[in-house]
């Protein structure tokens, strides 16, 4: 890893020519790096630290739904080789995580063979998202994915009277647990906003604005600004809650309250920028999370929080990084001011320093306490869609429909 020099500090500047070219370069070297998950087989290889193929064969379906809407945004911004990459995993989504006998999207394979017959709301959603995506970038099966996924959210995951998707299910439709989570339904809004710009259709807007009425007008409202991830079976907080301490931690996981605050900016440009209210709630956001997860001694920011704001899991992974910089670039091309351009700064810094991977391409998922890349929860590079994204969306004029602003610039 190569830091950064002070006389280089134009290159993590929002806008400058300089900072252009190194997102250009970093989302190039990503591109680069994740070509070698592409398989001879069907699906996609699963990548480690070095970038070469782990013997693991089980591909989850956040995994191949990722890798087809990262690699769509990639054809769109003009990296060669992206068109087979959204071939393959379209194809895989559609003859292998397809649920032929039962509907709807199963969690993981090995080949041809179900390791994990799972539905679950979190992965139907990126489903949805990597089909829009796929409409984005010109894909002929693209509507037929995004029909399909559809119509069971709607009829499987919606719950109207909440206005929220439940999570998760058994196979056959029975029901597995009754947990309901935030996380599913933040990557849903995304899904649906996505779908929305890919399609036109206002339902997909008129959900998202209903799930984003949930979070920010009830439970940031009532929660000084940060976001509770687990629910009862009738959305209440459930503050006991301690499921897996990766993908269900407990408490509050500020990296969401980025990601949440960006996607409430892209609602509200698409709904046609009426009032200041969902920009000041966003900002609220952002703001409440860069204070209470950054590790103001280390850099980076904590894991989780407790729901009082002190830090819970004190581990730095790479995506809170890439969220925060994703949602201060949408406020920068907003309203720029002096003090998201020295946050946004300083994240590209510690990012250069210690998440980028310079001879490798992509990102280290985490870093230990002395910020070298670490393994403790990560068996390799998981994916590029978070990295990816935190390089593009910054290149986009807007801050709604960003995959349209990226011709050519690869």
């Amino acid at each position: 890893m190569s830091p950064a020099s002070p006389d280089q500090t134009d290159r993590f500047s929002f806008g400058t020519p300089a900072h252009r070219a190194f997102l250009c370069n970093d989302a190039a070297r990503q591109f680069r790096c994740f070509d070698a998950s592409l398989r001879s087989a069907p699906g996609y290889h699963v990548l480690a630290l070095d970038g070469s193929p782990l013997p693991d064969t089980v591909q989850e379906l956040h995994s191949t739904t990722r890798l087809v809407h990262s690699y769509a945004l990639g054809k769109l911004a003009g990296h060669p080789g992206s068109e087979a990459m959204v071939d393959q995993g379209m194809a895989y989504l559609w003859q292998h995580h397809r649920d032929r006998e039962h509907g709807g999207y199963l969690w993981a394979l090995d080949g041809d063979r179900i390791h994990d017959d799972r539905k679950l709301a979190y992965g139907h959603a990126f489903v949805l998202l990597a089909g829009a995506s796929a409409l984005n970038a010109g894909h002929p099966d693209a509507t037929r994915l995004i029909d399909d996924v559809w119509t069971v959210l709607d009829t499987r995951y919606w719950q109207e009277d909440h206005g929220l998707f439940a999570d998760e299910w058994n196979r056959d439709w029975t029901p597995f647990s009754t947990y309901r989570g935030m996380n599913a339904n933040m990557h849903a809004t995304e899904a649906l906003l996505t779908a929305h710009e890919a399609t036109g259709r206002e339902e997909f807007l008129t959900r998202a604005g209903r799930i984003l009425d949930f979070f920010v007008n009830k439970m940031a409202a009532s929660e000084n600004n940060r976001l509770p991830e687990h629910y009862t079976e009738d959305w209440q907080i459930d503050r006991a809650y301690g499921g897996d301490p990766m993908f269900r931690p407990a408490g509050t996981t500020p990296g969401h309250s980025f990601e949440l605050a960006r996607l409430l900016l892209q609602y509200w440009d698409l709904t046609g920028q009426s009032g200041t209210t969902l920009p000041l709630q966003a900002r609220a956001l952002t703001s409440r999370a860069l204070q209470d997860a950054w590790n103001a001694r280390d850099g980076g920011f904590f894991y989780t929080l407790n729901f009082d704001g002190t830090p819970a899991v004190r581990d730095r992974y790479w995506w809170p990084v890439t969220e925060a910089i994703g949602t201060l670039a949408s406020f920068l091309k907003l309203e720029p001011n002096d003090e998201d351009a020295q946050w946004y700064n300083r994240l590209w810094a510690f990012a250069d320093r210690h998440f980028i991977d310079h001879e490798n391409g992509g990102w280290f998922p985490e870093i230990d306490a002395k910020g070298q890349p670490a393994a403790k929860q990560f068996n390799g590079k998981p994916d590029i869609y978070h990295s990816i994204q935190a390089s593009l969306f910054p290149l986009a004029s807007g801050i709604s429909r960003q995959a349209s602003g990226l011709g050519g610039l690869l």
